[in-house]
């Protein structure tokens, strides 16, 4: 029952994003993105310690707090971002969005190389998947967690099929990157969560230890796949710029373990290269640092 529930909700407000002008939209994207951050005093002081621990004294209170309202704005944009593009047609997805160093992702696919793509929770990161996939006509396959709702995972799921996009879940994520692989398809990967030891490879990011996913350098390793950053911006949620980066090329030298750390290090600098152009684009929630510094978190 309580996935009808779910369903009728998701309709709903599809119907209201898509009624709504678009500036009473972004106008209702502000006042919710302020709402949720003063309402939500966990999340302020997890943004708060962030962003003293990155980039220690160089904002003051003010402006950690827009930095923080921002990561709360992006976060609804990207929510509703899906909502409004339930039933829309592919075109009209990118009507918006601009990119940048394009050439790079065309020049693989002229020699008809493979890659892959890496990002992070940076602006509206669906939106991301699904321009690029549908402006270069690939088929991209990201990791993501399954919805607890099966019939709203199996909704989210066949909206993003429309627009190119594949999901495998992050059970068995490698298993089905592999297989995406071997369909000829580009995976990408959210590499700036917090994992656990076992699961991740130690790197340096704004100065600090912490650890990263090493898939995305797994699987460059294996496959002999150069890794392609790309990230999403706006400024006013109207327009959007996608914006590649050169490739951190692939190592395979017979040091696996000095190859996978290389590889995913590169990753980090360049997410910490991009955060430092536009901090208030970054989901600035994460407990990034939280597995060799719990004691940040512990309020």
């Amino acid at each position: 029952m309580i996935d009808y529930l779910y369903y009728g909700l998701y309709k709903t407000f599809s119907l209201i994003l898509k009624l709504l002008p678009q500036r009473w939209t972004v106008g209702l994207m502000h006042v919710l993105g302020h709402v949720a951050y003063y309402v939500s005093r966990k999340h302020q002081r997890i943004i708060n310690t962030n962003l003293e621990w990155a980039f220690k004294n160089r904002f003051n209170a003010s402006e950690k707090k827009q930095i923080g309202i921002a990561a709360f704005t992006n976060l609804i944009d990207t929510v509703f971002g899906i909502l409004k593009r339930d039933a829309i047609p592919k075109e009209e997805v990118v009507k918006k969005v601009v990119f940048e160093g394009e050439e790079i992702i065309q020049a693989y696919q002229d020699a008809g190389k493979q890659f892959i793509l890496v990002t992070g929770h940076y602006g509206n990161w669906e939106l991301l998947s699904q321009s690029i996939a549908i402006h270069f006509d690939l088929t991209l396959v990201g990791v993501g967690r399954k919805l607890d709702s099966e019939m709203m995972d199996k909704v989210l799921r066949r909206n993003r099929e429309r627009f190119n996009v594949e999901m495998v879940y992050k059970n068995g994520a490698m298993k089905g990157c592999i297989k995406a692989i071997g369909q000829k398809k580009i995976v990408g990967i959210l590499t700036d969560q917090s994992l656990s030891v076992e699961q991740s490879v130690d790197v340096e990011f704004f100065d600090h230890k912490t650890t990263h996913t090493p898939i995305a350098s797994i699987l460059s390793r294996k496959f002999g796949l150069d890794l392609i950053p790309a990230f999403i911006s706006t400024e006013d949620y109207v327009d959007y710029t996608v914006k590649i980066y050169p490739p951190i090329k692939t190592l395979k030298t017979d040091d696996q373990e000095k190859d996978l750390n290389l590889l995913t290090q590169k990753q980090a600098e360049r997410l910490e290269y991009v955060i430092k152009e536009n901090p208030k684009q970054w989901f600035w929630m994460h407990k990034r640092w939280k597995t060799y510094n719990p004691e940040l978190y512990e309020y």
